[in-house]
């Protein structure tokens, strides 16, 4: 069974950065990718990326400040947070799919796996 590991959370201002890492127990997932969830807000997609060839996807509110990443060797993705603003505050979850598929890499409902989260806080 997969099991994910998400740490580098914290608390920030406005303009800093974060740097997020989330390692996996096993090689060749098909696709990981980063989600958040403010309170009263539904959970909703960042970034993803397909380890293997390194394709990435973003959501356009953090197109051009966020970079998601991996290390192949370490089964680990990071997600680079600049410019961070108090509407990026969450609990940011990593999550993953094993089999290959034809699938919307930033829909919460193409992924099979889910870590803990990590709370980021963003002041004014």
């Amino acid at each position: 069974q997969v099991q994910l590991v998400e740490s580098g959370g914290g608390s920030v201002q406005t303009g800093g950065s974060l740097r997020l890492s989330c390692t996996a127990n096993r090689f060749n997932l098909y696709l990981m990718g980063w989600f958040r969830q403010a309170p009263g807000k539904e959970r909703e997609g960042v970034a993803a990326i397909q380890p293997g060839p390194g394709y990435a996807f973003y959501a356009d509110s953090v197109k051009g400040r966020f970079t998601i990443s991996r290390d192949l060797d370490k089964n680990t993705i990071f997600l680079q947070m600049n410019n961070l603003t108090p509407e990026d505050t969450a609990v940011y979850y990593c999550a993953s799919r094993g089999r290959m598929t034809r699938v919307e890499a930033l829909s919460v409902s193409s992924y099979d796996t889910w870590g803990q989260g990590t709370q980021v806080t963003v002041a004014s």
